[in-house]
């Protein structure tokens, strides 16, 4: 069951349990999966995410949508945003692709989500035309969070900050629809947006409460830095991704 789907740019940060400030090393790319419980293509996706979530020089998400809630089985996971998240993609690509299970790489590029070989050629594509060339940190401070961006001085278009609250592993029995009798698995899946700003170029930092981040079984920090805007998102700028146990 392909569908047509979309994209946004993330930074993903890092997170420990005194104070304390980390560096990780420069992701190569950010893999988003866009995908449903609805979707019976989707489970083979799934897998792999999981597997390239193991890839240290990647920071891989899962992205649940509700479009697919009608066929039987309501998502348990899913999100009206991260549908919008996908729409948004395809709009500012121009090429109107929405579908599950679908991969966006760095924010620029899309990828049948279960074709490894296919999401690889997109990593490469993409960081042809300057993804991932930021490294922003997050540090763990007395119960707050602070994430921080270089200054980069080349950079001279708008781009927005976000924190993402992801779940490390969720299992999940899917009672109803084209899965049905199905236990999947889901990985770094997104259960949490927090925009922490805009960023124009120039070093900058943003500094929260780590409780705006618990609940619903959030383990990990994911902070993003992408050009463009939410409505119309663009390149992936840098992210990191780490724990918050």
């Amino acid at each position: 069951m392909v569908r047509c789907c979309l994209a946004y740019a993330v930074i993903v940060v890092y997170s420990a349990a005194a104070p304390y400030s980390f560096a990780q090393a420069e992701p190569r790319a950010v893999i988003e999966l866009f995908t449903s419980q609805g979707c019976s293509s989707c489970p083979p996706a799934d897998q792999l995410l999981g597997e390239l979530a193991d890839d240290p020089s990647l920071v891989s998400v899962s992205v649940p949508v509700d479009y697919w809630d009608y066929l039987g089985w309501k998502d348990t996971l899913a999100d009206p945003r991260n549908t919008a998240r996908q729409k948004a993609y395809a709009h500012a690509r121009g090429d109107g692709q929405v579908y599950t299970p679908q991969v966006v790489v760095n924010g620029s590029l899309h990828a049948l989500g279960s074709d490894k070989a296919a999401i690889e050629l997109a990593i490469a594509a993409s960081r042809k035309n300057g993804a991932m060339s930021l490294l922003p940190t997050l540090a763990l401070t007395d119960g707050r969070l602070t994430v921080s961006v270089p200054d980069a001085a080349d950079f001279h278009t708008g781009a927005e900050v976000w924190l993402f609250g992801l779940s490390r592993s969720a299992t999940v029995a899917i009672g109803r629809g084209e899965n049905k009798g199905r236990a999947i698995t889901y990985h770094n899946v997104v259960r949490r947006w927090v925009k922490l700003g805009d960023w124009t170029g120039k070093a900058n930092s943003w500094s929260l409460p780590v409780q705006t981040l618990k609940g619903a079984n959030i383990d990990e920090a994911a902070v993003l830095v992408q050009s463009g805007t939410s409505e119309k998102p663009k390149t992936i700028l840098g992210a990191t991704l780490a724990a918050i146990h």
